[in-house]
């Protein structure tokens, strides 16, 4: 089946109006409930009074959120405007070496915010992964940065270095891991990109160059070495038509983003909701789908913004940074779900690919997805609900392989090759909206509670079976087919656009 078989414009009209009629239901039931729930005394510590204007309380259960637009908002926009100013000024006079002004701008940075002792056990990781990458093998590179990796990830070794660093802020713990373990998979693609090079060895100052370019330090995204050192190696700066234009427009957005989530939170307590299970039990089904669903979207709009603010200045800075997460509205395969394009491209590059190649063979393809998620669980941080949300996606990665080889099979190829190719869109986008949901609930694991996963999964195939469970599967197929149409519109004007380059 071809990705771009039509349907017929009034099928999609109906699976558009099904879809939007249904947002809108689960959407008024989740209002209900923020409204009634409002002055809970169970929900006292994550609903807070908000912006006076629209008199309602707002949800603040994301501290991470809060703080980045709340106490540390004029400490995260002077950083990074200075780094802007600064790198504008080093492009305009030493082009040749604004990777060392970006260095040394970054050093500054995380000293000041974070101190001497977290600098030094920085330099520290640097110094050991650069003296294992002069060996030149593969696999003592693998081992020594999983090993850097576990020991800021697995305890004791992880309290013992976050005990040298003194002072209390409120997102001391979130930067001092972040930039930890960002350092730790930058130090590792140095590395095994070092191992690669036929002649010589990358010197220890591109290492550095290429850990502390700022806006990446602390949050990511990973951009692989041999781009970084690519882009931020050429001399000659210039930019593309209209890319100045458009990188105002995604600053807009990104701004424009910020205020519509605050918006959004004085009027769907999202975020809060799930902690009282009591009161989750109240809620309809279309209710409580919504909110899993809910829950994935806010998720994705804070990676898309967190990465994409820090794209624009990237991009400022003329790299061409990892892209923001696909929308998790437009996912319904396993293999493109992700929430960090920059880790997904480290990983796919460096393990899942390399194991796995052409992902044809399904030994190969479980060794490769195995490999991925015990360095992605090491990467999160070992525990319990990590083990559970690798385990889920690991299956459901796979699964999605067996079922794809399977009616690869006879008869089922013949049986499809009969059909036209409007019906077997139909019943792939079948198959695509119970994967929606596989995604849903694997992923709303770790993003929520495990509590909050089984109470959604009891609701939706067991005590609303089978009402509930087909007409929201029958909504999520129409929500499918949309995508589809997306797939199919986009993959024309990408063929349009290769035949002019052509031409």
């Amino acid at each position: 089946m071809g990705v771009k078989t039509m349907l017929p414009s009034y099928e999609l009209g109906f699976y558009a109006l099904i879809v939007t009629c249904a947002v809108v239901y689960s959407g008024s039931g989740i209002f209900e409930a923020s409204r009634d729930s409002m002055n809970r005394k169970a929900f006292r510590d994550g609903i807070k009074p908000g912006w006076h204007y629209f008199g309602r309380k707002m949800d603040v259960a994301d501290f991470e959120w809060v703080m980045w637009f709340t106490s540390f908002r004029n400490v995260i926009i002077f950083a990074l405007s200075g780094h802007v100013l600064f790198g504008k000024i080093c492009s305009m006079t030493v082009p040749q070496h604004r990777a060392v002004m970006y260095m040394l701008y970054g050093i500054l940075a995380v000293l000041g915010s974070m101190g001497l002792v977290y600098l030094m056990i920085i330099l520290s990781h640097c110094l050991v992964l650069y003296s294992v990458a002069l060996a030149k093998q593969k696999w003592l590179c693998y081992v020594a940065g999983l090993c850097c990796l576990a020991s800021f990830k697995v305890e004791p070794f992880s309290s013992w270095q976050s005990g040298f660093v003194t002072g209390a802020f409120d997102l001391q713990d979130v930067l001092f891991y972040g930039g930890s373990g960002f350092t730790i998979m930058r130090c590792m693609s140095f590395a095994l990109e070092s191992s690669e090079r036929k002649e010589g060895i990358y010197s220890i100052f591109d290492l550095l160059k290429y850990n502390f370019y700022l806006p990446f330090f602390f949050f990511g995204p990973v951009m692989t070495f041999d781009q970084f050192h690519a882009q931020v190696s050429t001399r000659e700066l210039r930019r593309k038509d209209d890319e100045m234009r458009n990188i105002r427009v995604h600053a807009l957005l990104h701004v424009g983003a910020i205020i519509a989530v605050d918006v959004f939170f004085h009027f769907f307590y999202i975020l809060t909701l799930p902690s009282d299970l009591k009161f989750m039990n109240r809620l309809s089904d279309w209710s409580l789908a919504g909110l899993a669903y809910s829950n994935l979207v806010y998720d994705w709009v804070k990676a898309a913004v967190m990465f994409g603010v820090i794209n624009t200045i990237a991009r400022l800075d003329h790299l061409d940074p990892p892209q923001p997460p696909k929308c998790i509205t437009m996912l319904y395969v396993f293999a493109e779900t992700h929430f960090d394009r920059g880790i997904n491209d480290w990983l796919c590059k460096y393990v899942y690919d390399h194991i796995g190649e052409n992902h044809d063979n399904i030994m190969k393809e479980l060794m490769a997805t195995i490999a991925t998620f015990a360095v992605t669980t090491l990467w999160l941080g070992p525990c319990e609900i990590v083990y559970i949300w690798s385990v889920f996606n690991c299956f459901g990665l796979n699964f999605e392989l067996w079922v794809q080889k399977f009616f690869q099979q006879e008869p089922f190829a013949k049986l499809e090759a009969k059909m036209s190719e409007a019906m077997s869109r139909r019943i792939r986008a079948v198959f695509g909206a119970a994967n929606f949901w596989a995604i849903v609930l694997y992923n709303i694991l770790a993003l929520n509670s495990l509590e909050f996963a089984l109470l959604v999964t009891k609701r939706l195939l067991l005590t609303g079976f089978p009402v509930s469970t087909l007409s929201i599967w029958f909504i999520t197929y129409c929500g499918v087919q949309l995508i589809k149409e997306r797939e199919r519109i986009l993959a024309i004007e990408e063929e349009k656009c290769d035949k002019a380059k052509a031409d």
